[in-house]
């Protein structure tokens, strides 16, 4: 399995390539992860063996930042070490996203099947595309975790892709009973930087003042910490907690209120829309394809960058809370479990090793 983001950075992406290789592993497949980020020495929470190459990057790309390498001897090594772990399948990650597996996707040595995470072109597309169009010729199988994930690989690259939705553990995640309290408390929990919308929440604790009688927390790091920072250290009622280990983020969510969800673009899916469901938490979320493809019915939804409409809508789904909505909540969240996930994408790797017999 091949990330081209490193896993010292937190992201979707990372999220279901460990989450992958440990259900991959429990169902007796032996499992290699090849990633970037030489320098990392931390032992992931995944039975499989992972291995880093290169030196970690962090370039914009689609309005976050990708931690990638360039490093073209660190593409040439991942292609020598899969070639000794001899897999049946190789399994990439956006294959796309510079570069790590590029020497590996050009010498289609195994058959190889690709998931697509992104949504949205822009120039990445459009200034790469003949090479990309030449490295697709090697993609046995593909597949795309939402349609709008679907639609981009397909216009700017012409793959075309089937729909597999990210995978869920939901095993991971526990509900316990929230304690009356007058304060509610609102959790925030991704990447700090423009795209993720954290400045939409901040600005309603700051001049709403029904948000005033919130206790927020905010989880994640980012290149906009800083900014974060400085200003949840001006509103009495925000707490910034930086990076947390997984056991506390599960805690979190699971004493949780509501879990805001305030992208402004670019999200495929969801997937901590269904971590604060499967915690019996209510969820609020920017109005967003990929979120509505991800919590259906189960999410209360805002208008992106709108602070008014975040706080209306969140105080709506508190007044609305029952133990019925969070039941509904759960099975919503099951409904995406990794399990069925990893069913599916065995069925690829088997037509990924067919197409690739035909052709050799």
């Amino acid at each position: 399995m091949v990330s081209p983001y490193a896993l010292s950075a937190y992201g979707g992406v990372q999220e279901q390539v460990l989450a992958m290789s440990r259900t991959l592993s429990w169902r007796d497949h032996e499992v290699l992860v090849v990633c970037p980020d030489d320098s990392d020495s931390v032992e992931y929470d995944t039975p499989a063996r992972v291995l880093r190459f290169g030196r970690r990057l962090s370039l914009p790309a689609n309005g976050s930042r990708a931690p990638i390498t360039l490093s073209r001897s660190a593409a040439v090594a991942v292609r020598q070490e899969v070639v000794r772990f001899a897999p049946d399948v190789v399994h990439f990650h956006e294959p796309f996203a510079p570069a790590l597996g590029y020497s590996l996707l050009a010498t289609h040595q195994f058959p190889s099947v690709a998931t697509f995470h992104r949504a949205g072109g822009g120039p990445a597309y459009s200034l790469t595309r003949p090479l990309l169009r030449y490295l697709s010729k090697s993609i046995d199988v593909a597949a795309s975790v939402s349609q709008a994930a679907a639609e981009t690989i397909s216009r700017e690259v012409g793959v075309s892709s089937s729909i597999l939705f990210n995978g869920f553990e939901m095993s991971s995640f526990h509900m316990e009973e929230r304690s009356a309290r007058d304060r509610p408390k609102i959790l925030f929990i991704g990447r700090l930087e423009e795209r993720k919308g954290v400045s939409t929440l901040l600005a309603a604790c700051k001049n709403e003042a029904e948000a005033k009688e919130w206790d927020v927390v905010i989880v994640g790091d980012g290149p906009e910490r800083r900014e974060v920072e400085a200003t949840a250290d001006a509103l009495a009622n925000v707490e910034f907690l930086g990076a947390v280990p997984t056991s506390t983020k599960m805690d979190l969510l699971a004493s949780a209120d509501v879990v805001v969800a305030p992208s402004l673009r670019g999200e495929s899916f969801g997937l901590v829309l269904l971590e604060g469901l499967a915690s019996g938490a209510r969820v609020v979320a920017s109005d967003l394809q990929g979120y509505r493809m991800a919590g259906g019915e189960c999410v209360e939804y805002f208008t992106p960058g709108d602070a008014r409409d975040l706080v209306l809508t969140v105080n709506r789904a508190l007044s609305t809370t029952t133990s019925a909505t969070q039941s509904l909540g759960r099975a919503r969240a099951q409904e995406w479990s990794m399990d069925h996930l990893i069913e599916r994408y065995e069925y690829l790797y088997s037509e990924a090793q067919n197409s690739f017999s035909s052709l050799h």
